[in-house]
Order: C-alpha cells, then structure tokens, then sequence
C-alpha cells in the first residue's frame, strides 16, 4: 500500500553567521541585512520560500541578529507617518515584508556548523520533510529551483541536494557530489558527497549549492555526526550517510541547475548581483544600462 507523503510547507533559512568577508560594513548590522538594490538580501530568500509554496518560515538566528526579526516584523510608526503623507507606495513595500509568511526564530548560540544550525531547527519541524535555504545564495524568481525540488523529493522521497556545474579550480569552495544519471532530464542520483575537495579528490565537477530539501532523518544522523572541517557539524556529512544505498531516511538525488544564481557572500558576486538585478529593473533599468554603457565606455578608453 502506497502512502501519501507529506506536504512541505516548512523552510528553514540558516542566518547565524557573522559576515566577517564584509567587515566593516557587518560590524554592527548583519549580512543579511545587506541591501541588494533596494531589499535586504534575506527579504529576496523568503520570497523565493513563499514563492515555493512554503508558509511557515524559521529563521535560526545567533547574537546582533535583531534587526532580522524587526524587518519582518510591523513598523507601526513608520506605517502611520507613509499614511499620513499619503505615501501608499512605500506603505505597500514597508507591509510587503511582515506579509511575506509566518515567521519564527530560534538562536543558534555556538556556531557549530551548517549541520548544528539545521539540528536547531528540530523542534520546529518534527518529523516532516522541510527546506533550508542559504542566504548568501540568491535565486532568480524566474528560475524556480526549489519548486522543482519539491516536486523531485515528493516523488522519490529521502532528500534533494541542489547541483550546479562550476569550474574544476573553483570546486574546493563547495560540497561535491558523485552522481549517478538517472532516465529523468535534470534529476540525478546522489552516490557520494564530499565537503571541499581538492580539484584531484572532487568525484565530479558538481558543486552543491544553497537549496536543500532535507527529510527529517537527517537530524537523527547529524546528532551522530562528528564534527569535521573546521571543527563545525558538515550538513554534506550527514547527507553523505543518507546517500548510501538502503539507509533509512534516504536515497539522496540532485537537481541539476543552470539559472541565474547570484552569490551575494562574496564582495565582488555580490556587487556584480545589485548590477545585473538592477540592469533589469523596469523602474532603474533604463537608465542605469545607459550610464553603465557610458562608464565602461570611459573606462575602456583610460
């Protein structure tokens, strides 16, 4: 007899760490808070959870992390003074936010890892499937990668990592995955992870990326997972243990993703991510292109 699997409706976004690449600018506000154009870089990660149908958000947060939870939150001052200037423009982008989902937050403490921040959210999501997206990753609306995912996870069940090809020199930054191709286009099977490699131990040029659709075994193998790089709880550990044929809790596939991404944790992807979202901007796009066309032509001319 055939069960009907649950339906996921829980994201969890991982939002402890303390942006130390973006020093000084994150000394007192976090890297979440970064604006990418005119919105905190988290705002564009919740949406894309919302987007994917996923209501109930947890936010696992660490210290000077307040101003997460303010910006999600009601700013009733703020609110009144827009509506009495009659101001219902910026009205509808402050109320945007605190509409987006129901949100929720717990403390991290320690930062132990990526694995020990998804062990955090445990009590949370009990034993559901859930997602857990990284805000540095910024996915482009019109490529609806978490969407897929759910769908992959829903009908093979176990978990869902998010692969993307990059460049053999570059894979030492990420997890890597061996995977096996499966009949359906864009969907492989996960056989084997490791967590930065070097370009000779990478079983692949497949790097994991931010988006995860995790079953809920996987808090009970991070409880057993000893810590690894750096001392911290890996997430591509457990996942790892999770990919061994017949382990309860599994199989592991992958997605494969060749949208628009843009990595906003480094200082250079993050500057290049404001131009091109900027560049295609209906209200900024006209005329920003053009002054960028004239600087680089400048530029080039120096």
């Amino acid at each position: 007899m055939t069960h009907a699997r649950a339906r996921i409706s829980k994201a969890v976004i991982p939002a402890a760490g303390l942006g130390t690449r973006f020093l000084p600018a994150t000394k007192a506000t976090p890297k979440e808070m970064l604006p990418v154009v005119d919105k905190p870089a988290i705002q564009y990660v919740v949406e894309e959870a919302v987007a994917a149908g996923l209501s109930d958000v947890l936010m696992v947060t660490g210290r000077n992390k307040r101003p997460l939870e303010d910006h999600f939150d009601r700013n009733y001052e703020l609110e009144e003074a827009l509506r009495r200037k009659g101001d219902e423009s910026r009205l509808a982008k402050v109320q945007e936010s605190s509409d987006l989902a129901t949100m929720h937050y717990v403390r991290q403490g320690d930062p132990k890892g990526l694995g020990h921040a998804v062990l955090c959210a445990e009590p949370h999501v009990a034993r559901q499937p859930f997602a857990v997206l990284l805000g540095d990753d910024l996915i482009d609306p019109r490529d609806p990668l978490l969407t897929r995912m759910i769908e992959v996870q829903e009908r093979f069940g176990g978990s869902v990592v998010a692969l993307m090809e990059v460049d053999p020199a570059q894979i030492h930054l990420y997890g890597c995955a061996a995977v096996k191709p499966l009949d359906e286009e864009g969907v492989v099977r996960v056989t084997d992870l490791v967590e930065k490699p070097t370009t000779a131990e990478a079983p692949s040029s497949y790097a994991v990326i931010g988006r995860y659709v995790l079953d809920a075994t996987v808090f009970e193998v991070l409880k057993q997972t000893p810590p690894g790089r750096a001392g911290e709880i890996q997430l591509t550990d457990a996942l790892r243990e999770l990919a061994l044929d017949g382990t309860p809790g599994g199989p592991v596939h992958g997605v494969l993703f060749s949208g628009r991404r843009y990595d906003t944790g480094d200082r250079g992807d993050y500057l290049r991510a404001i131009v091109r979202l900027a560049c295609e901007r209906d209200d900024l796009g006209p005329e920003f292109r053009a002054w960028l066309r004239h600087y680089v032509t400048e530029e080039m001319q120096t």
